[in-house]
């Protein structure tokens, strides 16, 4: 696996306890998001380095996340049924911030919308929906902290899938060897990605997310 991790202990010095915060693993040009998928879809996306194959549709919303600890709540570590193989999906930033740039929040938040007009006239034209949610611990309590989610359609899904992915990797091992961590001996022995936060580099476009 080419993601450092980190004791989850030790993140929780690092990290804010507070506010809706971009956490992701990254490197100097690019960052990871991951998806949770049947073994079949999987195993094509790592053998072709992109998604596609007979069992995924181009034509239905697929969310990406990159807050590990959210995913891992979202599919039970790799327990929840066409959830049983975990991606790390590498993505160059500034194609991450594009698709951050087009998205539409999926619920209606007079601070974002002018109308509700307007956000649901967004929702029809974008192919990108952001949704803040609760982050969770590794046991799956929730935190004050929230994380993003995106979620893309049609021609943004077929950007990402086909030609912005720079790296699939399956952690699923990975993942399952922390679960097994976590049950037995508690959060002392787990291990996670080293995730910092990640900001655009438009101040408007921040405001915009909503990023504390």
């Amino acid at each position: 696996m080419n993601i450092t991790t980190e004791q989850y202990q030790s993140s929780l010095h690092r990290l804010p306890k507070i506010g809706q915060h971009i956490l992701a693993f990254q490197t100097d040009s690019q960052l990871v998001v991951y998806q949770a998928y049947k073994p079949g879809i999987a195993e094509y996306a790592v053998k072709h380095q992109m998604l596609g194959g007979s069992e995924f549709s181009y034509q239905r919303m697929s969310w990406i996340k990159p807050n590990f600890l959210w995913m891992m709540y979202r599919c039970g570590w790799a327990s929840k049924k066409d959830q049983e193989r975990v991606l790390a999906i590498w993505i160059n930033k500034k194609d991450f911030e594009k698709i951050v740039s087009q998205a539409v929040l999926s619920s209606f938040n007079p601070a974002y919308h002018t109308s509700h007009e307007q956000w649901k006239n967004d929702l029809e034209l974008k192919n990108v929906r952001l949704q803040w949610d609760p982050e969770h611990d590794p046991f799956g309590g929730k935190l004050q902290r929230r994380a993003i989610q995106l979620g893309l359609k049609d021609t943004a899904l077929e950007e990402f899938g086909k030609h912005q992915i720079q790296r699939i990797e399956d952690i699923t091992e990975f993942v399952k060897s922390q679960k097994q961590a976590l049950d037995h001996d508690g959060i002392n022995q787990l291990f996670v990605p080293a995730e910092t936060i990640f900001r655009t580099s438009d101040s408007a476009l921040n405001k915009k997310l909503g990023l504390s």
